[in-house]
Protein backbone atom coordinates (compact mmCIF):
# COMPACT_ATOMS: atom_id res chain seq x y z
CA UNK A 1 0.00 0.00 0.00
CA UNK A 2 1.21 3.34 -0.93
CA UNK A 3 1.82 5.98 1.92
CA UNK A 4 -0.66 8.45 0.31
CA UNK A 5 -3.09 5.90 0.35
CA UNK A 6 -2.48 4.78 4.01
CA UNK A 7 -2.27 8.83 5.22
CA UNK A 8 -6.25 8.72 3.19
CA UNK A 9 -7.10 6.18 5.01
CA UNK A 10 -6.01 7.22 8.55
CA UNK A 11 -7.97 10.43 7.52
CA UNK A 12 -11.16 8.96 6.72
CA UNK A 13 -13.72 9.29 9.57
CA UNK A 14 -14.76 5.87 9.24
CA UNK A 15 -11.24 4.76 10.40
CA UNK A 16 -10.78 7.31 12.65
CA UNK A 17 -13.82 6.45 14.84
CA UNK A 18 -13.15 2.64 14.94
CA UNK A 19 -11.08 1.20 17.30
CA UNK A 20 -8.36 -1.55 15.18
CA UNK A 21 -9.72 -4.37 17.14
CA UNK A 22 -13.50 -3.42 15.72
CA UNK A 23 -11.05 -2.79 12.11
CA UNK A 24 -10.39 -6.53 12.26
CA UNK A 25 -13.60 -7.40 12.57
CA UNK A 26 -14.54 -4.90 9.55
CA UNK A 27 -12.08 -6.08 7.69
CA UNK A 28 -12.84 -9.88 8.17
CA UNK A 29 -15.33 -12.03 5.91
CA UNK A 30 -18.42 -12.27 7.60
CA UNK A 31 -20.74 -13.33 4.30
CA UNK A 32 -21.34 -16.55 5.48
CA UNK A 33 -23.43 -14.51 9.26
CA UNK A 34 -26.14 -13.33 6.89
CA UNK A 35 -28.71 -15.50 8.17
CA UNK A 36 -27.17 -16.50 11.59
CA UNK A 37 -26.16 -13.23 12.74
CA UNK A 38 -27.78 -10.34 10.38
CA UNK A 39 -27.36 -7.69 13.12
CA UNK A 40 -23.76 -8.43 12.65
CA UNK A 41 -23.67 -8.52 8.99
CA UNK A 42 -25.78 -5.86 8.47
CA UNK A 43 -23.87 -3.53 10.38
CA UNK A 44 -21.06 -4.91 8.54
CA UNK A 45 -22.31 -4.01 5.77
CA UNK A 46 -23.05 -0.35 6.42
CA UNK A 47 -19.85 0.51 7.60
CA UNK A 48 -18.32 -0.26 3.95
CA UNK A 49 -20.93 1.71 2.35
CA UNK A 50 -19.84 4.99 4.48
CA UNK A 51 -16.52 4.01 3.76
CA UNK A 52 -16.19 3.59 -0.12
CA UNK A 53 -19.02 6.52 -0.47
CA UNK A 54 -15.96 8.86 1.43
CA UNK A 55 -13.49 7.23 -0.18
CA UNK A 56 -14.68 7.48 -3.69
CA UNK A 57 -16.03 11.50 -3.11
CA UNK A 58 -12.13 11.92 -2.29
CA UNK A 59 -10.34 11.08 -5.42
CA UNK A 60 -8.59 7.96 -3.64
CA UNK A 61 -9.45 6.05 -7.23
CA UNK A 62 -6.08 7.98 -9.08
CA UNK A 63 -4.72 4.49 -9.48
CA UNK A 64 -8.15 2.43 -10.26
CA UNK A 65 -10.23 4.34 -12.82
CA UNK A 66 -9.15 2.70 -15.61
CA UNK A 67 -11.16 -0.07 -16.38
CA UNK A 68 -7.98 -1.74 -18.25
CA UNK A 69 -5.59 -1.31 -16.00
CA UNK A 70 -4.46 -4.99 -14.68
CA UNK A 71 -4.68 -6.12 -18.30
CA UNK A 72 -2.06 -4.29 -21.24
CA UNK A 73 -1.68 -5.35 -24.23
CA UNK A 74 1.23 -3.99 -26.83
CA UNK A 75 -2.31 -3.47 -29.18
CA UNK A 76 -4.29 -1.66 -27.25
CA UNK A 77 -3.33 0.58 -24.23
CA UNK A 78 -5.81 1.56 -21.58
CA UNK A 79 -6.07 5.37 -21.56
CA UNK A 80 -6.99 6.37 -17.77
CA UNK A 81 -8.77 9.46 -17.04
CA UNK A 82 -7.50 12.78 -16.34
CA UNK A 83 -9.22 12.81 -12.84
CA UNK A 84 -10.78 10.22 -10.59
CA UNK A 85 -13.94 9.67 -11.05
CA UNK A 86 -16.13 10.92 -7.59
CA UNK A 87 -19.22 9.54 -7.90
CA UNK A 88 -18.52 6.03 -9.58
CA UNK A 89 -16.72 3.52 -7.95
CA UNK A 90 -14.32 1.13 -10.02
CA UNK A 91 -14.86 -2.67 -8.25
CA UNK A 92 -11.78 -4.42 -9.15
CA UNK A 93 -9.57 -6.92 -7.17
CA UNK A 94 -6.66 -4.21 -6.99
CA UNK A 95 -9.09 -2.59 -4.62
CA UNK A 96 -7.93 -4.73 -2.56
CA UNK A 97 -4.32 -4.06 -1.92
CA UNK A 98 -5.35 -0.63 -1.53
CA UNK A 99 -7.17 -0.77 1.16
CA UNK A 100 -4.60 -3.02 2.81
CA UNK A 101 -4.25 -1.03 6.35
CA UNK A 102 -1.11 -1.24 8.98
CA UNK A 103 -2.00 -3.62 11.65
CA UNK A 104 -4.83 -5.16 10.12
CA UNK A 105 -4.22 -6.21 6.94
CA UNK A 106 -6.32 -6.48 3.40
CA UNK A 107 -10.29 -6.85 3.82
CA UNK A 108 -11.76 -10.03 3.26
CA UNK A 109 -15.07 -10.74 1.56
CA UNK A 110 -15.24 -7.52 0.11
CA UNK A 111 -16.31 -8.53 -3.07
CA UNK A 112 -19.38 -10.04 -1.12
CA UNK A 113 -20.12 -6.98 0.05
CA UNK A 114 -20.07 -5.38 -2.94
CA UNK A 115 -22.91 -7.66 -3.82
CA UNK A 116 -24.86 -6.90 -1.01
CA UNK A 117 -24.44 -3.33 -2.07
CA UNK A 118 -25.76 -4.05 -5.05
CA UNK A 119 -28.51 -5.83 -3.91
CA UNK A 120 -29.67 -3.37 -1.38
CA UNK A 121 -29.78 -0.48 -4.54
CA UNK A 122 -26.94 1.21 -2.77
CA UNK A 123 -24.76 0.55 -5.63
CA UNK A 124 -26.33 0.66 -9.48
CA UNK A 125 -23.98 -0.40 -12.18
CA UNK A 126 -22.90 2.42 -14.61
CA UNK A 127 -24.20 0.82 -17.59
CA UNK A 128 -27.61 0.11 -16.04
CA UNK A 129 -27.66 3.76 -14.42
CA UNK A 130 -26.73 5.27 -17.90
CA UNK A 131 -29.16 3.71 -20.17
CA UNK A 132 -32.68 2.44 -18.18
CA UNK A 133 -35.42 4.82 -18.80
CA UNK A 134 -37.02 3.75 -15.11
CA UNK A 135 -36.42 5.98 -12.19
CA UNK A 136 -33.51 4.21 -9.39
CA UNK A 137 -36.41 4.63 -6.92
CA UNK A 138 -38.98 2.65 -9.24
CA UNK A 139 -39.87 -0.52 -7.57
CA UNK A 140 -41.44 -2.46 -10.66
CA UNK A 141 -44.22 -3.39 -11.86
CA UNK A 142 -46.35 -4.83 -8.28
CA UNK A 143 -47.64 -8.24 -9.90
CA UNK A 144 -44.44 -8.92 -11.17
CA UNK A 145 -42.96 -7.96 -7.87
CA UNK A 146 -45.98 -10.16 -6.34
CA UNK A 147 -44.63 -13.09 -8.27
CA UNK A 148 -41.54 -12.35 -7.49
CA UNK A 149 -41.70 -12.81 -3.85
CA UNK A 150 -44.37 -15.69 -3.85
CA UNK A 151 -42.94 -17.48 -6.22
CA UNK A 152 -39.12 -16.81 -7.68
CA UNK A 153 -37.51 -16.59 -3.97
CA UNK A 154 -39.03 -20.42 -2.58
CA UNK A 155 -38.32 -21.56 -6.21
CA UNK A 156 -34.54 -20.22 -5.97
CA UNK A 157 -34.43 -21.84 -2.52
CA UNK A 158 -35.80 -25.00 -3.91
CA UNK A 159 -33.04 -24.86 -6.78
CA UNK A 160 -29.90 -24.17 -3.66
CA UNK A 161 -31.53 -26.72 -2.13
CA UNK A 162 -30.76 -29.40 -4.72
CA UNK A 163 -27.47 -27.59 -5.83
CA UNK A 164 -28.73 -26.16 -9.28
CA UNK A 165 -28.00 -22.89 -8.54
CA UNK A 166 -25.52 -21.73 -5.67
CA UNK A 167 -25.89 -18.68 -3.09
CA UNK A 168 -23.67 -16.09 -2.77
CA UNK A 169 -21.62 -17.84 0.07
CA UNK A 170 -20.92 -20.84 -1.35
CA UNK A 171 -18.25 -19.07 -3.96
CA UNK A 172 -15.16 -18.20 -3.19
CA UNK A 173 -13.42 -14.97 -3.13
CA UNK A 174 -11.86 -14.99 -6.57
CA UNK A 175 -15.09 -16.43 -8.17
CA UNK A 176 -16.63 -13.52 -6.22
CA UNK A 177 -14.68 -11.11 -7.82
CA UNK A 178 -15.43 -12.43 -11.37
CA UNK A 179 -19.16 -12.00 -10.15
CA UNK A 180 -18.55 -8.31 -9.65
CA UNK A 181 -16.18 -7.24 -11.03
CA UNK A 182 -17.10 -3.74 -12.85
CA UNK A 183 -18.36 0.31 -12.50
CA UNK A 184 -21.03 0.87 -9.60
CA UNK A 185 -22.61 4.37 -9.54
CA UNK A 186 -22.64 5.52 -5.77
CA UNK A 187 -26.10 6.37 -5.43
CA UNK A 188 -25.77 8.15 -1.74
CA UNK A 189 -22.51 10.32 -3.46
CA UNK A 190 -25.02 11.56 -6.47
CA UNK A 191 -27.83 11.89 -4.60
CA UNK A 192 -25.55 14.75 -2.17
CA UNK A 193 -24.17 16.43 -5.33
CA UNK A 194 -28.23 16.77 -6.89
CA UNK A 195 -29.21 18.44 -3.73
CA UNK A 196 -26.14 20.84 -4.11
CA UNK A 197 -27.39 21.49 -7.90
CA UNK A 198 -30.51 22.01 -6.50
CA UNK A 199 -29.52 24.27 -3.96
CA UNK A 200 -28.02 26.65 -6.06
CA UNK A 201 -30.81 26.94 -8.07
CA UNK A 202 -34.26 29.39 -8.01
CA UNK A 203 -35.01 32.51 -9.56
CA UNK A 204 -32.74 32.27 -12.38
CA UNK A 205 -32.94 33.94 -16.03
CA UNK A 206 -33.72 32.05 -19.27
CA UNK A 207 -29.46 32.40 -19.84
CA UNK A 208 -28.57 30.97 -16.41
CA UNK A 209 -30.73 27.77 -17.05
CA UNK A 210 -29.18 26.92 -20.69
CA UNK A 211 -25.55 25.61 -20.22
CA UNK A 212 -23.50 22.78 -22.70
CA UNK A 213 -22.28 19.85 -20.87
CA UNK A 214 -18.49 21.45 -20.70
CA UNK A 215 -19.93 24.58 -19.39
CA UNK A 216 -22.13 22.47 -16.36
CA UNK A 217 -18.97 20.69 -15.48
CA UNK A 218 -17.15 24.03 -15.37
CA UNK A 219 -20.16 25.44 -13.27
CA UNK A 220 -20.84 22.62 -11.19
CA UNK A 221 -17.71 20.37 -10.96
CA UNK A 222 -16.51 21.93 -8.00
CA UNK A 223 -19.20 22.91 -6.11
CA UNK A 224 -20.85 19.59 -5.83
CA UNK A 225 -18.78 17.83 -3.35
CA UNK A 226 -16.35 19.91 -1.02
CA UNK A 227 -12.75 20.22 -2.28
CA UNK A 228 -13.20 18.15 -5.20
CA UNK A 229 -14.23 18.46 -9.57
CA UNK A 230 -16.08 15.90 -11.11
CA UNK A 231 -14.77 13.75 -14.05
CA UNK A 232 -16.31 13.56 -16.97
CA UNK A 233 -17.96 10.26 -16.42
CA UNK A 234 -19.26 11.85 -12.73
CA UNK A 235 -20.86 14.68 -15.07
CA UNK A 236 -22.84 12.45 -17.28
CA UNK A 237 -24.17 10.44 -14.30
CA UNK A 238 -24.85 13.58 -12.70
CA UNK A 239 -26.70 15.21 -15.77
CA UNK A 240 -28.73 11.60 -16.27
CA UNK A 241 -29.97 11.82 -12.47
CA UNK A 242 -30.90 15.16 -12.63
CA UNK A 243 -33.02 14.43 -15.52
CA UNK A 244 -34.36 11.10 -15.23
CA UNK A 245 -34.74 11.02 -11.22
CA UNK A 246 -35.39 14.32 -10.10
CA UNK A 247 -36.55 16.29 -13.22
CA UNK A 248 -35.18 19.22 -12.67
CA UNK A 249 -33.66 19.95 -16.29
CA UNK A 250 -33.48 17.92 -19.81
CA UNK A 251 -31.15 17.79 -22.14
CA UNK A 252 -30.96 17.26 -26.16
CA UNK A 253 -27.57 16.41 -27.02
CA UNK A 254 -25.15 18.92 -26.07
CA UNK A 255 -27.41 21.47 -24.37
CA UNK A 256 -28.66 21.38 -21.00
CA UNK A 257 -31.79 23.39 -20.06
CA UNK A 258 -32.97 23.53 -16.35
CA UNK A 259 -36.99 23.56 -16.79
CA UNK A 260 -39.50 25.17 -14.18
CA UNK A 261 -42.68 22.72 -15.13
CA UNK A 262 -43.29 20.11 -17.58
CA UNK A 263 -44.31 22.17 -20.52
CA UNK A 264 -41.00 23.66 -20.30
CA UNK A 265 -39.54 20.48 -21.53
CA UNK A 266 -38.36 21.20 -24.57
CA UNK A 267 -35.19 22.92 -25.85
CA UNK A 268 -36.71 25.96 -28.74
CA UNK A 269 -34.50 27.53 -31.26
CA UNK A 270 -34.81 30.83 -29.04
CA UNK A 271 -32.75 28.24 -26.12
CA UNK A 272 -30.11 27.46 -28.31
CA UNK A 273 -29.65 30.91 -29.87
CA UNK A 274 -29.44 32.15 -26.31
CA UNK A 275 -27.00 29.50 -25.17
CA UNK A 276 -25.07 30.50 -28.71
CA UNK A 277 -24.58 34.12 -27.51
CA UNK A 278 -24.33 32.87 -23.86
CA UNK A 279 -20.87 30.68 -25.14
CA UNK A 280 -19.53 33.51 -27.42
CA UNK A 281 -19.85 35.94 -24.46
CA UNK A 282 -18.04 33.14 -22.22
CA UNK A 283 -15.52 32.92 -25.11
CA UNK A 284 -14.82 36.47 -25.84
CA UNK A 285 -14.15 37.42 -22.00
CA UNK A 286 -12.05 34.39 -21.54
CA UNK A 287 -10.42 36.30 -24.49
CA UNK A 288 -10.27 39.40 -22.63
CA UNK A 289 -8.52 37.93 -19.56
CA UNK A 290 -5.95 36.18 -21.55
CA UNK A 291 -4.90 39.40 -23.30
CA UNK A 292 -4.71 41.23 -19.82
CA UNK A 293 -2.51 38.76 -18.72
CA UNK A 294 -0.45 39.03 -21.28
CA UNK A 295 -0.29 42.54 -21.38
CA UNK A 296 0.73 42.46 -17.36
CA UNK A 297 3.60 40.20 -18.45
CA UNK A 298 4.96 42.44 -20.92
CA UNK A 299 4.86 44.97 -18.91
CA UNK A 300 7.45 43.37 -16.61
CA UNK A 301 9.37 42.22 -19.11
CA UNK A 302 9.62 46.06 -20.41
CA UNK A 303 10.57 46.92 -16.35
CA UNK A 304 12.91 44.04 -16.67
CA UNK A 305 14.82 45.17 -19.81
CA UNK A 306 14.62 48.45 -18.77
CA UNK A 307 16.75 48.03 -15.56
CA UNK A 308 19.27 46.09 -17.35
CA UNK A 309 19.96 48.92 -19.77
CA UNK A 310 18.00 46.83 -22.58
CA UNK A 311 16.83 49.29 -24.61
CA UNK A 312 15.97 47.90 -27.68
CA UNK A 313 14.88 45.10 -26.00
CA UNK A 314 12.46 47.13 -23.57
CA UNK A 315 10.67 48.56 -26.68
CA UNK A 316 10.13 45.37 -28.37
CA UNK A 317 8.15 44.59 -26.02
CA UNK A 318 6.58 47.74 -25.74
CA UNK A 319 5.27 47.65 -29.46
CA UNK A 320 3.81 44.14 -28.75
CA UNK A 321 1.83 45.95 -25.82
CA UNK A 322 0.37 48.02 -27.93
CA UNK A 323 -0.39 45.44 -30.54
CA UNK A 324 -2.48 44.09 -27.61
CA UNK A 325 -3.87 47.17 -26.48
CA UNK A 326 -5.32 47.48 -29.59
CA UNK A 327 -6.82 43.63 -29.83
CA UNK A 328 -7.85 44.07 -26.20
CA UNK A 329 -9.93 47.40 -27.38
CA UNK A 330 -11.57 45.40 -30.31
CA UNK A 331 -12.64 42.92 -28.14
CA UNK A 332 -13.86 44.57 -25.13
CA UNK A 333 -16.25 46.20 -28.11
CA UNK A 334 -17.14 43.09 -29.22
CA UNK A 335 -17.21 41.79 -25.85
CA UNK A 336 -19.90 44.77 -24.58
CA UNK A 337 -21.83 44.47 -27.93
CA UNK A 338 -22.81 40.82 -28.01
CA UNK A 339 -23.55 41.49 -23.86
CA UNK A 340 -25.75 43.64 -24.80
CA UNK A 341 -27.30 42.10 -27.49
CA UNK A 342 -28.02 38.81 -24.91
CA UNK A 343 -28.98 41.32 -22.45
CA UNK A 344 -32.31 42.14 -25.13
CA UNK A 345 -32.87 38.61 -26.13
CA UNK A 346 -33.41 38.16 -22.48
CA UNK A 347 -35.54 40.65 -22.15
CA UNK A 348 -37.33 39.85 -25.25
CA UNK A 349 -37.79 36.29 -23.88
CA UNK A 350 -39.46 37.39 -19.95
CA UNK A 351 -41.66 39.33 -22.46
CA UNK A 352 -42.89 36.34 -23.71
CA UNK A 353 -42.87 34.61 -20.49
CA UNK A 354 -44.53 37.14 -18.94
CA UNK A 355 -47.14 37.58 -21.61
CA UNK A 356 -48.00 34.17 -21.21
CA UNK A 357 -48.43 34.48 -17.36
CA UNK A 358 -50.88 37.09 -18.55
CA UNK A 359 -52.77 34.54 -20.92
CA UNK A 360 -52.79 32.20 -18.39
CA UNK A 361 -53.94 34.64 -15.86
CA UNK A 362 -56.76 35.65 -17.70
CA UNK A 363 -58.18 32.75 -19.09
CA UNK A 364 -58.02 31.77 -14.99
CA UNK A 365 -60.25 34.80 -14.65
CA UNK A 366 -62.63 34.49 -17.03
CA UNK A 367 -62.82 30.61 -15.74
CA UNK A 368 -63.99 31.79 -12.72
CA UNK A 369 -66.37 34.58 -13.83
CA UNK A 370 -67.81 32.21 -15.72
CA UNK A 371 -69.59 30.45 -13.10
CA UNK A 372 -72.80 29.96 -13.21
CA UNK A 373 -73.27 31.66 -9.25
CA UNK A 374 -71.20 34.64 -10.37
CA UNK A 375 -74.40 35.40 -13.18
CA UNK A 376 -75.90 39.02 -12.68
CA UNK A 377 -79.52 37.46 -12.30
CA UNK A 378 -78.46 34.53 -9.89
CA UNK A 379 -75.99 37.17 -7.99
CA UNK A 380 -79.36 39.45 -7.81
CA UNK A 381 -81.71 35.97 -6.95
CA UNK A 382 -79.44 35.45 -4.10
CA UNK A 383 -78.88 39.35 -2.84
CA UNK A 384 -83.18 39.26 -2.85
CA UNK A 385 -83.40 35.88 -0.44
CA UNK A 386 -80.16 37.03 2.13
CA UNK A 387 -82.65 40.40 2.18
CA UNK A 388 -85.99 38.47 2.99
CA UNK A 389 -84.04 36.18 5.06
CA UNK A 390 -82.76 39.14 7.33
CA UNK A 391 -86.14 40.45 7.30
CA UNK A 392 -87.46 37.61 8.84
CA UNK A 393 -84.85 36.95 11.70
CA UNK A 394 -86.10 40.61 12.43
CA UNK A 395 -89.61 39.34 12.73
CA UNK A 396 -88.21 36.78 15.22
CA UNK A 397 -86.19 38.97 17.77
CA UNK A 398 -89.12 41.20 17.52
CA UNK A 399 -91.48 38.57 18.25
CA UNK A 400 -89.17 37.03 21.24
CA UNK A 401 -88.95 40.84 22.87
CA UNK A 402 -92.40 40.78 22.73
CA UNK A 403 -93.32 37.65 24.13
CA UNK A 404 -90.30 38.25 26.98
CA UNK A 405 -92.46 41.79 28.14
CA UNK A 406 -95.62 39.75 28.42
CA UNK A 407 -94.48 36.83 30.47
CA UNK A 408 -92.65 39.45 32.72
CA UNK A 409 -95.57 40.79 33.49
CA UNK A 410 -97.73 37.94 33.51
CA UNK A 411 -94.83 36.76 36.71
CA UNK A 412 -95.71 39.90 38.65
CA UNK A 413 -91.59 41.17 37.85
CA UNK A 414 -91.13 44.54 39.69
CA UNK A 415 -91.36 47.70 38.04
CA UNK A 416 -88.23 49.28 37.34
CA UNK A 417 -89.30 52.68 39.09
CA UNK A 418 -89.86 50.82 42.14
CA UNK A 419 -86.34 49.33 41.89
CA UNK A 420 -84.94 52.44 41.18
CA UNK A 421 -86.49 54.47 44.25
CA UNK A 422 -85.68 51.84 46.69
CA UNK A 423 -82.02 52.38 45.02
CA UNK A 424 -82.31 55.60 45.98
CA UNK A 425 -83.50 55.03 49.86
CA UNK A 426 -80.39 52.49 50.21
CA UNK A 427 -77.86 55.19 48.68
CA UNK A 428 -79.56 57.78 51.11
CA UNK A 429 -78.86 55.84 54.29
CA UNK A 430 -74.97 54.81 52.60
CA UNK A 431 -74.88 58.79 53.16
CA UNK A 432 -76.49 59.53 56.98
CA UNK A 433 -74.18 56.15 58.29
CA UNK A 434 -70.89 58.08 56.73
CA UNK A 435 -71.67 61.26 58.45
CA UNK A 436 -72.21 59.28 61.50
CA UNK A 437 -69.11 57.99 61.64
CA UNK A 438 -67.26 61.21 60.59
CA UNK A 439 -68.99 62.73 63.49
CA UNK A 440 -67.90 59.87 66.21
CA UNK A 441 -64.28 60.28 64.99
CA UNK A 442 -64.57 63.43 65.53
CA UNK A 443 -65.27 63.27 69.26
CA UNK A 444 -63.12 60.15 69.96
CA UNK A 445 -60.52 62.85 69.21
CA UNK A 446 -61.38 65.20 71.33
CA UNK A 447 -61.94 62.74 74.40
CA UNK A 448 -58.28 61.89 74.03
CA UNK A 449 -56.85 65.69 73.86
CA UNK A 450 -55.22 66.40 77.04
CA UNK A 451 -56.51 69.71 78.70
CA UNK A 452 -54.09 71.63 81.63
CA UNK A 453 -55.12 71.04 85.26
CA UNK A 454 -54.21 74.95 86.22
CA UNK A 455 -55.26 78.01 85.62
CA UNK A 456 -52.26 79.66 83.90
CA UNK A 457 -50.04 82.09 86.67
CA UNK A 458 -51.14 79.84 89.69
CA UNK A 459 -48.38 79.40 91.88
CA UNK A 460 -46.38 82.07 90.42
CA UNK A 461 -45.56 85.75 90.94
CA UNK A 462 -47.83 87.96 88.70
CA UNK A 463 -45.64 91.15 87.99
CA UNK A 464 -48.00 94.11 88.01
CA UNK A 465 -47.03 97.09 85.46
CA UNK A 466 -46.71 100.53 86.90
CA UNK A 467 -50.22 102.76 86.63
CA UNK A 468 -49.30 105.77 84.35
CA UNK A 469 -51.53 108.38 84.15
CA UNK A 470 -53.21 110.17 80.81
CA UNK A 471 -50.20 112.86 81.64
CA UNK A 472 -47.74 109.72 81.38
CA UNK A 473 -46.64 110.25 84.97
CA UNK A 474 -46.04 106.86 86.73
CA UNK A 475 -47.85 106.35 90.15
Amino acid sequence: MSSSSFVLLSSCSTYTSTSKSRLQSLYSDISRQKHSNPTSYHAHVDWWQRTLEELVSRGWQTDTTSPHKDKETDTQAAEPEKQSNKLVLVARRAVVDKLRYDGVGKPLGLASTIAELQRNRALVTLSQFMTSQQSVYDPGWLPYRIASFLVGKPLWWAMEQLDIVRSDDAYSEAEMWKRVEGEYVLLGLVERAADAVDASLGGLCLADRLYTVTSFRKAFGSKVLPGVSLSETDTRVLLRYLERDRKVLMQDKDVVKFVGDEHDREVTAIDRGILELKIAVANLQDQVDRLHGKMDETSKRISTALRQQQKSIALAHLRFKKSLEEVLTKRLGALQNLEATLMSVETAAGDIEIMKTYEKSTATLQGILSHPSLRREKIDETMDALAAANANAREVDEAIKIGGDIAAAETGMVDDADLEDELNELVKEAERGKVEAVGRTAVDRLSEAKVPTQTPGEGQEVAQEPFVDRHGVAA
